[in-house]
């Protein structure tokens, strides 16, 4: 038997998401440690799916909120060795090299504040990912007005001077 479905989730309103695959029970911890000490005043919420011995979603976060809303994410998905981030008050861009810095972190699948939908193969075994299908598929190319537009933007946000 094998099986693939596309996984909507449910990413809270101004909240970004970081998920991808790790291979150890301490990815809670770490990744929590991993977030903190790159940005501060971040809230998030982070769960991980374990892939053997109990295999429970476990959970950890400074926000409620976002740590539910990581877990909805987590359990949703259903594979092992899974992880969810979901964040607000920092962007992917502050996060992401010390998640992937992480030595269990294996994989990042994405980074995104756009509607994701993550695809699942699943066997007699369990649940895989497969890939993410992150935001929309282009409808043309930029123009110079689109340029100025996106220079504007990330001066706006700060990121650029």
């Amino acid at each position: 038997m094998l099986e693939f479905r596309a996984v909507n989730l449910r990413i809270p309103e101004n909240a970004n998401i970081v998920l991808g695959q790790s291979h150890f029970i301490k990815t809670v911890e770490d990744v929590y440690e991993a977030l903190v000490n790159s940005a501060p005043g971040i809230k998030f919420g982070i769960a991980f799916n374990e892939a053997s011995g109990p295999c429970l979603t476990r959970g950890d976060g400074n926000d409620a909120e976002l740590q539910q809303a990581a877990v909805e994410i987590a359990t949703a998905v259903g594979a092992g060795h899974f992880f969810a981030v979901v964040m607000r008050e920092a962007f992917p861009i502050n996060t992401l090299k010390a998640i992937q810095a992480t030595p269990e972190v294996c994989t990042i699948y994405c980074a995104t504040a756009n509607p994701v939908e993550v695809i699942v193969a699943e066997t007699e075994q369990g649940r895989g990912v497969m890939g993410v299908i992150d935001g929309s598929s282009p409808i043309g190319v930029e123009t110079p007005e689109h340029v100025a537009q996106r220079h504007g933007f990330l001066r706006k946000i700060g990121y650029k001077r």
